[in-house]
C-alpha cells in the first residue's frame, strides 16, 4: 500500500492529486475511471482540509493500493480531526430547481455515484473513509 501523508491544507491538493494520478497511470486505469477517482479524492481532501481541523492544524494521510483481477483501486483517506462520517449526510435533493437546494452535500452524493464502495469508520482516533473502484469499469 502506498501512502503519503500532507497537512491537511488547501494548497496541498494539487500534490494529493498527483500522487493518486501517479499510482493510476502505472496500474493503466482507463481514463473515466481515472477522473471519478481524481473527483471524489479531491472531494474528500478538501473536505478533510475544510473542515476537520477548525481553528487548528492537522494532518491528511491518502493510502492507495491496486489488487486483483480485474483490478480495484481502494483509496483510504484519514485524518484526527472532529469524528464524522460524511456518510450519514442525508443526499441532496437533486430535482429541486439549483435555487431551492440547500448549501452543501453534492460532493459526496458524487462520489457515491461514481464509486463502488464506501465505507467510514473511526478508529484510533482516526477518521477513516475507504473508497473502492474498479479500474476498468
Amino acid at each position: 500500500m502506498k501512502e503519503l501523508c500532507v497537512p491537511a491544507k488547501l494548497e496541498q491538493l494539487n500534490h494529493v492529486l498527483a500522487f493518486v494520478a501517479n499510482e493510476l497511470d502505472g496500474a493503466g486505469c482507463k481514463e473515466t475511471v481515472k477522473t471519478q477517482v481524481m473527483v471524489a479524492v479531491e472531494e474528500i481532501f478538501v473536505n478533510i482540509a475544510s473542515y476537520a481541523y477548525p481553528g487548528q492544524e492537522g494532518m491528511a494521510t491518502i493510502r492507495m493500493q491496486i489488487t486483483g483481477v480485474p483490478a480495484i483501486v481502494q483509496v483510504d483517506m484519514l485524518d484526527q480531526g472532529i469524528p464524522y462520517n460524511p456518510l450519514q449526510q442525508k443526499p441532496p435533493d437533486v430535482t429541486l430547481p439549483v435555487q431551492e437546494r440547500a448549501i452543501g452535500g453534492l460532493g459526496i452524493f458524487m462520489v457515491r455515484q461514481t464509486m463502488d464502495e464506501l465505507c467510514y469508520r473511526y478508529e484510533n482516533r482516526y477518521n477513516i473513509l475507504t473508497m473502492r473502484k474498479a479500474l476498468n469499469g
